[in-house]
């Protein structure tokens, strides 16, 4: 009895330590993104790039503040009748009072040079989830067809041993057996592809979220979602959020101040200077060997021919600008509409997969009885089979497809799911 007991004791052990590293290897679809956010080189990269101009950003409000250089320098004189040595020391400090916009503009500039690489960071940010998303759910989907190959290998294998069996009773042909094993091998051929791409599925959302390309876990997601239809205007509206679009208007702006800067050369610019300059050496003769100066310093280019011709461009470049921003629009309202007909078509060629799944099961469950009575040949039956393992992929592939165009309409809308088109804010 204590032994026995010993026994039971190791067993659920055993089950223990197997499920805890099942259930610690498990995934899920917000798992795999944030996996991919902390590991994804091209969005990390995106991340750096946000950085380094913040830091120009901020080096952008040099200009505002005064500047001060020192200089120092120490000369050996050979003259023909003696050698000396001098020492000069200089400070400057100058300060620009008014340079006609032109410190405005470049700090608005780099302004918005930082918040259009935020804007790429966050188009990053869709483009990684819409890739995990589609990585994630093709592998949940070649899953769903491998375990459809194992049936669909279960039911040549029943058609094939119930032909045999008819021929050993002498009701059935040879050519009965021979056909039901020929499907029966196609069955173990398609079954052995769907491994293969199973596998290669899972290694593409691998390489996303820095996993070893090999690595074997539990996929905790379904095709079964229930994807319920956006409003197509709240659709229009949400577009024009894209980062895209944001960009283009930053470009604009950017534009505008281009245009800013090219004025401010028709105006002069003017700094204040303070100098403290000493002299020394062996040979220096002078009353003042410090020198302290103070004073105002206005620079005005009267004339350059290339700046009226600059000032022209720049206003040129904001019509492109404008221009560049009507058509990121235009693009992607086109986009959003495509898409979303696309979504009425995945989830119409759903339904009716879903009704061709259910008349080949019939089909087949009848096909079958009547082959097993001797009312049907063995073609109907192989047939019926072949045509229910095809509408079960088929069912899949729906699913799979409506999944895929629901994640492409919330990549080109620019939102995390359709689901949260209610609490998306202007």
């Amino acid at each position: 009895m204590r032994k026995t007991l010993r026994l039971i004791c190791i067993y659920f052990a055993a089950i223990c330590i197997v499920s805890v590293p099942a259930l610690a290897s498990s995934l899920t679809i917000d798992e795999a993104i944030s996996l991919s956010k902390e590991n994804l080189p091209s969005y990390k990269a995106s991340a750096f790039k946000v950085r380094s101009t913040g830091e120009l950003y901020k080096a952008s409000l040099s200009p505002y503040l005064p500047t001060l250089d020192a200089s120092a320098s120490y000369n050996r004189h050979y003259a023909s009748s003696d050698e000396y040595d001098s020492k000069t020391l200089d400070l400057t400090l100058s300060y620009t009072v008014f340079d006609g916009g032109k410190r405005k503009a470049d700090r608005s500039t780099a302004k918005l040079n930082f918040e259009m690489d935020r804007e790429e960071l966050q188009k990053s940010l869709i483009e990684l989830e819409y890739s995990v998303k589609v990585a994630f759910y093709t592998a949940v989907a070649q899953r769903e067809i491998l375990k459809q190959r194992n049936v669909q290998l279960q039911d040549a294998q029943k058609d094939y041993e119930v032909a045999e069996g008819r021929y050993k009773f002498g009701v059935a042909k040879l050519s009965d057996v021979l056909q039901a094993s020929v499907r029966l091998e196609q069955a173990r051929f398609n079954l052995i592809q769907a491994e293969g791409d199973s596998k290669k599925a899972l290694s593409e959302l691998n390489s996303l979220i820095g996993k070893s390309l090999d690595s074997q876990y539990e996929i905790q997601g379904t095709l079964d979602t229930e994807v319920m239809m956006p409003d197509k205007n709240r659709l229009y509206e949400i577009v024009f959020h894209r980062p895209e679009i944001k960009q283009a208007e930053k470009s604009l702006k950017i534009s505008e101040n281009n245009i800013s800067l090219s004025l401010s050369a028709f105006y002069p610019v003017v700094s204040l200077t303070a100098s403290y300059a000493k002299t020394d050496g062996s040979r220096i003769n002078t009353l003042s060997p410090e020198e302290k100066t103070a004073g105002v310093v206005a620079t005005w280019n009267i004339f350059e021919l290339g700046k009226f011709f600059k000032k022209r461009s720049s206003e040129f470049e904001k019509n492109v600008a404008t221009e560049e921003l009507n058509e990121v629009k235009r693009q992607f309202l086109l986009e959003v509409h495509k898409t979303y007909e696309d979504l009425v078509t995945a989830s119409n060629k759903l339904k009716v997969a879903e009704q061709q799944l259910k008349q080949a099961e019939h089909n087949y469950s009848q096909a079958f009885g009547e082959y097993k009575v001797g009312k049907a040949d063995i073609l109907s039956l192989v047939q019926a089979e072949s045509l229910l393992s095809i509408a079960r992929e088929q069912l899949v592939s729906s699913k799979l497809n409506i999944t895929l165009v629901k994640a492409q309409l919330e990549r080109v809308a620019g939102v995390r799911s359709l689901e949260s088109l209610s609490t998306v804010t202007h």
